[in-house]
């Protein structure tokens, strides 16, 4: 399960993203949980500034699914990515915005949100400045191909860096079978087209990348990943009897695309 924590001030819009997610301070409430990888949790006189993805955005709860079950297997399998937890927001943190889409935004989240671990001080990733070697950027394309990735473009990275290395973040275009259910047979089994992945000119080393990663993805590694998703953001899901069914559903997606992914990556006319 996600540890928890309070947001006890919304501090500015973040509007590099179509959800418009928000920077926030939270507080520690006392919830278990796993550990964090990247910042410490705010204690009730030192709060921790978090990145903060609404359920009550545009794009739906399924975005916070995905950035859960891929951010949680991402960490799982070695790659960096920013820490999560659960935010408990008060609506009426929103009544003081002068903005009034963020005071919606705020007004129609409350509950439990999805905070992402600020990382102050990163760098959006720069090609031209930062090397990575084919067998990080392997590793990366090879994730993103498994989850199916589509937002990872030279255009848009979604790439930090952070204390010279590379951090993965933003994992909410992912897995978009999981938006039509009846399809996700047929979805998951398709290919993943890298040529214009953000790190297709590092000469991935894809082979290396399955070879190490895909004997990891294995059920109770999936079962672990998705039973972090609360309930409430699995809930009454058409054609399933309840949350639980709905994780398998991921898993099963998941599970025989690890196996062949790396043979169906496409990577011609990336630029060298």
């Amino acid at each position: 399960m996600l540890t928890e924590v309070t947001a006890v001030r919304y501090v500015t819009p973040l509007r590099e993203g179509g959800s418009l997610p928000g920077l926030v301070e939270a507080v520690d409430d006392g919830a278990s949980g796993p550990p964090r990888a990247a910042v410490p949790t705010g204690s009730a006189a030192s709060p921790a500034p978090y990145v903060l993805k609404f359920t009550g955005a545009g794009q739906g709860r399924k975005t916070l699914v995905a950035e859960v079950v891929c951010g949680g297997l991402a960490r799982r399998l070695g790659l960096r990515v920013p820490g999560l937890v659960g935010v408990r927001l008060d609506p009426v943190l929103g009544l003081g915005e002068p903005d009034p889409e963020v005071q919606q935004l705020l007004k129609s989240s409350g509950g439990l949100n999805l905070g992402m671990e600020f990382l102050s001080g990163a760098l959006g990733f720069d090609p031209l400045a930062f090397a990575v070697d084919p067998l990080e950027a392997g590793r990366v394309v090879w994730f993103d191909a498994l989850v199916n990735n589509v937002d990872r473009s030279w255009r848009n990275p979604n790439l930090l860096v952070w204390h010279g290395d590379l951090w993965l973040i933003d994992h909410g275009a992912t897995m978009i079978w999981h938006h039509n259910w009846p399809t996700a047979p047929a979805a998951s089994a398709r290919g993943y087209d890298a040529s214009d992945h953000a790190l297709a000119g590092y000469r991935p080393d894809v082979a290396a990348a399955a070879a190490e990663l895909a004997p990891l993805v294995t059920e109770d590694l999936l079962a672990e990943v998705t039973a972090d998703v609360p309930d409430a953001w699995l809930a009454d899901e058409p054609g399933f009897d309840d949350a639980d069914a709905v994780r398998r559903a991921y898993a099963e997606a998941l599970l025989p695309r690890a196996r062949s992914i790396h043979e169906r990556i496409t990577l011609e006319g990336a630029t060298p």
